[in-house]
């Protein structure tokens, strides 16, 4: 009996019922699995797990279908880099380099977990994109082969109240962070406003606060002040020092 449908539990008992066998020949009528694919159909949901290292997905949620209109036995990671709006696609691109290097964190440690989430635009069955939450556990195994394992779920969030933030990030091993999303979770990321956010951008292309401010139409003195205030949100000595935090948690 379902008594907490948005209980991430679920997926835990998921990984610890299938991660000795390297979650191969799943059975689909299996109850654990039946009552996960009722969870996330009420959710909005859908899941995969799989062997980063090699780069195989092991299985898959039916919903994937109805989500992304690709059959459960037919996903590949090829689908997220095709499927992801362009305007989303290089920080898509950086959140998998940042994936990568938390699996290689934790084979090399031969233990522990990871977690990294944000959300992007992401094309759907019918053919537009919705805005997606992307949540990945990824944690480290002996058996049956030692590995990373990764357990990537995807909440659709069209209908969530917009992130006063320009999106949601968070990378870490605060397993607390790791649940079904709400208010609070989505308003974890980058703290900055828009034009806040295009001036960082702008300032780790190269341009000056002049030419910043002939860019955008601002005044210097405008500039330096989103400066300060940039600075007083994300408690950072010095654009460069954000800069470099930026690119190194795939913000950039």
């Amino acid at each position: 009996m379902i008594t907490d449908p948005k209980s991430y539990s679920w997926f835990f008992r998921f990984i610890e019922t299938y991660a000795p066998i390297g979650f191969k020949g799943i059975d689909r009528d299996d109850a654990l699995v039946s009552d996960l694919e009722e969870i996330t159909r009420a959710n909005n949901q859908f899941f995969f797990v799989g062997d980063i290292v090699k780069m195989e997905i092991s299985y898959t949620s039916m919903r994937s279908f109805q989500m992304l209109g690709i059959e459960p036995d037919e996903l590949t990671p090829y689908h997220f880099r095709e499927g992801v709006h362009p305007d989303d696609a290089l920080r898509q691109g950086l959140g998998t380099a940042q994936l990568f290097k938390i699996a290689n964190e934790l084979f090399i440690k031969k233990k522990g977990k990871g977690l990294l989430s944000t959300d992007l635009k992401i094309r759907n069955s019918a053919g537009y994109y919705s805005n997606q939450l992307i949540q990945c556990y990824l944690f480290y195994s002996e058996s049956p082969v030692k590995t990373v394992y990764l357990l990537q779920i995807l909440t659709d969030i069209d209908s969530f109240t917009k992130n006063k933030n320009k999106y949601h990030y968070y990378m870490g091993n605060d397993l607390s962070n790791f649940r079904y999303p709400d208010r609070e979770l989505l308003m974890i990321g980058n703290p900055l406003t828009d034009r806040e956010f295009e001036i960082v951008e702008l300032i780790a292309a190269g341009l000056s606060s002049e030419q910043i401010a002939g860019r955008i139409f601002l005044s210097v003195h405008t500039i330096s002040t989103h400066r300060a205030n940039i600075l007083s949100k994300t408690g950072f000595n010095s654009i460069s020092e954000l800069i470099y935090d930026f690119n190194k948690r795939g913000l950039l």
